[in-house]
């Protein structure tokens, strides 16, 4: 609650627990279970997950769809205002889209070993001016990611 104007202000838990929800979407698809939700003044104003098998596409990834649905409701391509929570790290490309829609914040749950922007160069992918929170749910988005890659082997 906002002691001011009695208000409630959602925790990055919450939105999280969101993105999850969209995760396990792309899941039951047979997606790569990533989720995300973009959220501007404490309301989501986009929600997806990755659709790279349904729409043969990969660049089709959960932070694009987002990107792409945050700026048509916005009317404009900016998304500084805006936090994305994403259930897994970006990889470089998503983290370079980011870049150029200038997120404000990017919060996201588990880290990417093999295909996170930061195990490139993360000082660079990012907009300077954007914040990030990491490790948000990591336990619950990992084990998502896991149950899914072990189901595929």
């Amino acid at each position: 609650m906002s002691i001011l104007d009695g208000t409630s202000v959602l925790s990055e838990e919450h939105f999280m627990k969101l993105a999850l929800e969209e995760a396990k979407i792309a899941f039951g698809k047979d997606e790569v279970p990533v989720g995300a939700v973009l959220v501007c003044n404490q309301q989501i104003i986009a929600r997806g997950h990755n659709l790279t098998e349904v729409l043969n596409d990969v660049t089709a990834h959960a932070e694009m769809q987002i990107i792409t649905m945050g700026a048509n409701y916005l009317g404009g391509k900016f998304l500084n205002d805006c936090q994305l929570y994403v259930t897994l790290e970006p990889c470089p490309m998503c983290a370079g889209a980011l870049y150029w829609s200038r997120i404000g914040k990017l919060i996201y749950g588990a880290s990417d070993m093999k295909r996170g922007y930061s195990r490139v160069n993360d000082s660079t992918f990012l907009h300077p001016k954007t914040l990030v929170s990491k490790g948000i749910m990591a336990q619950e988005c990992g084990d998502l990611l896991s149950t899914y890659f072990k189901n595929k082997r």
